[in-house]
């Protein structure tokens, strides 16, 4: 008899309303009502969906780029924003878990950002933030460092719920971590493009093969289900660029586009798949099809030497000072560096 549950899941690719937090907001609005209508219980939004992500550091030198870069931390949002609780409400309004990639801001300095995703449960409740470990290439010229503190395996009803951003799915490690957690249904979040070179100088990033590969690689590993959930770059984000630099064109037409897509606990491609359109993809994930290919290869039961191999991971939330204060008493307490609570 079954035991586990049976969930439809919904993958949003789509554009945001170009670094307008705002705009996006209702944009992501629109999408969890539509998608909860259509029966979804759990959502999924690409990476940094708020207010965007910056292909723009791709694209010029950091010297060409301050304007850029000081409007996307102004449009960036704190864990504790309007914008962050605007859509734990309607995750809760409509009954469904929602995943959401954006930029998020720092109240220890106005130029801090990480690229962050929030998992939501269907009271409205945060159940996991992470900040992207490591930014990749030219994202360091935009985000700071993550850390461990959201290398978590949310247990809810529709199943164990982990998640990684873009290419913390090539992390190994990373990806044990939450294999070693009980993962029954992994979100990989995804930019619309990702340019490594000009395309006149050979073949440049494939996107749709590079996600695909990483995202089958983990499902067949952890024997879970996957969703692949990537931006969309549509003609306001092009159009925008472009007139900034005509050059830019090259670049932004050459580059392989990203797609939305699911996979099943063999690393095969199941559901809806997404690439040159807006638009929701629906997959349906039966987690009782986890159980069997543990039998073959249990990477974190028996299909482990765990005499041989250890993994430590550090899942504190870092913070940039610890204060230490003397009470009324004359007794020194510690406590961390946050100006004001954020979560967790």
């Amino acid at each position: 008899m079954p035991y586990l549950p049976f969930v439809k899941v919904a993958a949003i690719h789509a554009a945001p309303v170009f670094l307008n937090k705002t705009e996006t907001v209702a944009k992501a609005v629109s999408f969890i009502r539509e998608a909860s209508r259509n029966g979804a219980q759990l959502i999924a939004f690409p990476e940094s969906y708020i207010p965007a992500f910056p292909v723009w550091a791709s694209l010029w030198a950091p010297i060409d780029n301050h304007d850029l870069f000081e409007r996307f931390a102004g449009e960036s949002l704190y864990m504790d924003s309007a914008e962050i609780a605007e859509i734990a409400a309607e995750a809760q309004r409509c009954g469904v878990f929602v995943s959401l990639g954006f930029s998020e801001r720092s109240r220890a300095s106005v130029g801090c950002l990480w690229n962050s995703n929030v998992l939501i449960d269907d009271r409205g409740v945060i159940i996991n933030h992470h900040r992207k470990l490591v930014p990749t290439f030219y994202e360091k010229l935009v985000w700071a460092a993550g850390d461990g503190a959201g290398l978590q395996v949310a247990d809810t009803r529709i199943g164990r719920i982990g998640g990684l951003i873009c290419g913390e799915n090539t992390n190994p490690l990373a990806r044990y971590s939450l294999i070693a957690q009980g993962e029954q249904i992994h979100i990989s979040s995804w930019p619309a493009l990702w340019p490594t070179r000009r395309p006149s100088t050979g073949a440049n990033f494939d996107n749709v093969a590079a996600n695909r590969l990483r995202a089958g690689a983990h499902s067949f590993e952890a024997k879970a289900f996957g969703i692949i959930c990537a931006g969309f770059m549509d003609s306001e984000m092009r159009d925008f660029l472009v007139a900034r630099d005509p050059a830019a064109a090259e670049v932004l037409d050459g580059s392989p586009r990203a797609a939305t897509m699911f996979v099943d606990p063999t690393g095969s491609q199941i559901g809806d798949m997404l690439k040159d359109e807006e638009g929701i993809a629906y997959a349906e994930f039966d987690l009782n099809r986890c159980v069997e290919p543990k039998q073959f290869h249990d990477v974190v039961g028996y299909y482990n030497r765990f005499d041989v191999f250890s993994l430590a991971v550090n899942r504190e939330r870092l913070e940039p000072v610890s204060w230490r204060e003397v009470s009324q008493r004359g007794a020194s307490r510690s406590e961390d560096a946050s100006v004001l609570p954020i979560e967790d």
